[in-house]
């Protein structure tokens, strides 16, 4: 998969792995990653799935529908990619956070609904529910923010809700930060998430 590696300052500090939403690239979240965990190493990551020219990490039939066996497919290439960058460029692949923003969350959201321990804490940016009639792994022990808009014009605030409770079902701690910015990344929610992770990386170190 085309990325980007940048080793950080503080290798005690998990590694950011950078998910970007349709029509981005991996370079998309690199100064979000660097409010999130300032010294943290990142690997931004490239959909390797194009429509209409636009880079995306799986599929979709139409707005809001997923091609399944698609997203099912990228799930796995990405995870092996993950494994595969590990390896190359010496990171703790036990220590990771995943930040994705739209298409990015959903396909976070689908790497932790497959696999166990993938990411510690995940920064879900505007999340839908990846696929249905799944039994998730145990979450217990990860921590997830959810960015949501109350008036999200392609994610219903029932969707949401539906994916924090699909993820504390399977043991996962969640919060949700709800703004008004539509589909928007805001600052207040960029905020929002760097004091939820610097808080959560704290209590670990205690």
């Amino acid at each position: 998969m085309i990325h980007i590696f940048k080793k950080g300052t503080d290798l005690s500090k998990p590694t950011l792995v950078l998910f970007h939403g349709t029509g981005g690239n991996e370079h998309d979240l690199l100064p979000l990653a660097e409010m999130l965990s300032p010294g943290s190493s990142v690997l931004g990551v490239r959909g390797n799935v194009l429509e209409n020219g636009m880079p995306r990490f799986f599929r979709r039939l139409a707005e809001g529908i997923f091609d399944e066996e698609d997203l099912i497919f990228r799930t796995r290439e990405t995870k092996g990619f993950l494994e595969e960058a590990a390896g190359r460029y010496g990171f703790d692949a036990g220590n990771l956070v995943a930040v994705g923003y739209s298409n990015g969350a959903n396909i976070a959201g689908s790497l932790l609904f497959h696999y166990k321990d993938i990411f510690r804490f995940a920064v879900l940016l505007h999340p839908m529910v990846p696929l249905r009639g799944l039994k998730l792994p145990s979450l217990e022990g990860v921590s997830v923010f959810i960015g949501a808009g109350t008036n999200d014009p392609i994610i219903p605030s029932t969707e949401t809700r539906e994916l924090e409770s699909l993820l504390q079902g399977a043991g996962a701690e969640v919060t949700a930060h709800w703004g008004n910015q539509g589909h928007r990344l805001s600052a207040a929610e960029a905020e929002a998430a760097r004091h939820w992770l610097e808080q959560k990386m704290a209590s670990q170190h205690n």
